[in-house]
Parts: structure tokens; sequence; C-alpha cells
């Protein structure tokens, strides 16, 4: 499968009034094309910072550098601001994190989602009506024509996230980022709009990268996944493998803290991840999940091997490497 998206050594950086703060760190991953990637980790871990450093909308202080960013063999890097904003909308899109406050009030739901394809594809307000209408029904929002005249207020959040849903579609792009698009809404929502994207993404062979905290959310949509603490992805697998055989400590710390029906007995005090993620403001040394590791001896104070598992299974740890996998180059 042809690699669409190739992430290397990306870094984001924040001046703070403490220091510099390093919210990612160095990352690396690949995206191949119709393939759904979950970019997985706790809030605060960098997820989001990776995503708008994707799309080039990071805040203005904010300082991104990589060795690479190329979508479909596009350096995005160098690109001027444009040409990004050409690609922007047409061939990558996001869905973001609130759909409360995703969509512009004063304008009609019609307007917002006919302008990217009048922006970006040389059609007429008919043609693009027209999708916008087909669009809608497809993510499951009835009386599309009615909807199209309404404004953001007058929708539940369930049908405001279907809508930046179907926005998204609308120049049918080849990577979708999703930024935790389900989390102001409840179960039952849930269940149905993550049921609709992964539809959705196999029907328009969109590639998308998923990002979110719930790991019951990637066992039930994800191709592969990628798992990210304190700024770092610490392991990369496809998703049966990861769950099956996790290798970080981390990782294993995650899916621990899961209660499991049948074995997690009613009443008993759940697992938990002991201490507090370090600070990424000034130097950061070694392994930053070290402090919290059982496993922790002194080689994690030195910056932990990219070490290969098995394939495409990866783990950022001295503790597999001690186990006898092969280091990455």
């Amino acid at each position: 499968m042809d690699i669409l998206l190739d992430v290397k050594d990306l870094r984001v950086d924040l001046p703070t009034e403490h220091g510099l703060l390093h919210a990612v760190r160095g990352i690396d991953f690949q995206v191949r094309r119709g393939e759904m990637l979950c970019l997985v980790g706790e809030s605060g871990c960098g997820k989001s910072m990776t995503s708008l450093a994707l799309m080039g909308l990071l805040p203005r202080r904010a300082q991104r550098s990589a060795a690479h960013i190329r979508f479909d063999g596009i350096d995005l890097q160098q690109l001027p601001e444009r040409k990004m904003a050409d690609l922007r909308g047409q061939r990558m899109a996001m869905i973001f994190q609130d759909p409360m406050t995703s969509l512009n009030p004063s304008y009609t739901l019609g307007n917002q989602l006919c302008e990217a394809l009048l922006q970006h594809r040389h059609v007429s307000y008919t043609e693009a009506r027209d999708r916008a209408i087909y669009l809608l029904h497809r993510t499951g929002i009835k009386n599309a024509e009615d909807r199209m005249r309404q404004y953001p207020h007058q929708l539940s959040g369930g049908l405001r996230q279907r809508v930046m849903i179907a926005m998204a579609l609308m120049c049918e792009p080849d990577l979708i980022i999703a930024d935790e698009p389900t989390t102001a809404l409840d179960v039952t929502i849930q269940a149905q709009i993550l049921r609709m994207i992964r539809e959705l993404q196999q029907e328009f062979g969109s590639a998308v990268v998923f990002i979110t905290h719930d790991l019951g959310v990637v066992a039930r949509i994800a191709d592969r996944v990628a798992v990210m603490y304190a700024g770092e992805i610490v392991e990369t697998a496809p998703v049966v493998q990861l769950f099956a055989h996790p290798s970080h400590p981390y990782t294993r710390g995650l899916l621990n803290c899961i209660p499991v029906r049948g074995k997690t007995p009613p009443g008993s005090r759940l697992a938990a991840i002991p201490g507090v993620v370090p600070s990424l403001v000034g130097q950061v040394q070694g392994c930053a999940f070290r402090n919290r590791c059982p496993q922790a001896h002194d080689a994690c104070e030195e910056i932990p091997p990219n070490v290969v598992i098995d394939g495409g299974h990866y783990a950022r740890c001295n503790n597999v490497h001690l186990h006898g996998a092969e280091v990455a180059a």
C-alpha cells in the first residue's frame, strides 16, 4: 500500500514564561492510502499539536521543525502559505474536536458546506449544493434540504459533528485528520459517529489520522495504532498486535487500566499508572516514562532506542531491547 503521509522527526516547541515547552519531541510515523491510523494518548501528550502541525494551523508563536513532512511526495514545510491553503480543505481536511464551536454561527450550514467546494473546484453553486445535500444524507441527517437553511445553533451536538464530517468530505480529500471528534458527545451518539466515520472512510478511500484518548475507540476502528506519551510516540503497531502483545510499559499500563467484563470484580479498585507526567519545559533527558515505570533501570536515563519487535511493530524502550528485539535504524 502506498505511503500517503510520511513524517520524520517532527517537533513543536512553544515559548512560555518558564522556558521552551517541547510539546512534540521528534516523532516519526507514516500513513498509507486508505488506512485508519489512531494516534492515542492521555490529555497533554501532544496529539492535537501534531494534527495542527500537519495542517499548518499552529498558534503563531509555535515553532515547527522536521526532517520532512511529505504528503503524497510534497514536502509541506517547503510550501508557501497560499499553496498550503489550496491543499488544505481540498486534499487534506480536518474534523475538529468541538462541534459546538467549529462551525461559524453567522452563516447557514449550506453556505459553510458549499464554501470549500466553490473555493477549490470549478463547480457551480448548484453542483456544490447538490453535493452538500448528498453528504448530509450520507452522514445520516434527515431533511437535508431544510437543514441547509439552518444555522449551527439550531442543531444538536451530534448533528453538528455530522455536518463537520460532511464538510470534510466535500472535496473528497486523500487525508482526513479527526481530532477527538466524539469527545463532547454522549455514548450512544458517539458509537453512531464512529461507525459512520469508518463506513465513509472505506467508501471514499480516504486515509484517516484519528486522534483519541479512548482505547475502546481504537479497538473498534483502527488499522494501526501509534501510542503517544509526553510528546513522543512510544509504540506503533497494527491494532490486533498492539492489544494482543503490548510492548512498551506505558501501553501495558493503559490497557491494564481498562475494566474487563467478567474479570474485574464489581466494587474493586481500578488499576492506575502511578506518578505524574513529567514537565516538558526545558531539557528532557532519557525516557520520559522512567519515573513511573516499574521496569526502569540505569539505561533509561539515556534516550531509548526505537526497537523493531515484529515487522511493523515498534517500541521506544530499553527493556524491549534487552529482551533481544532488533534496534531500528
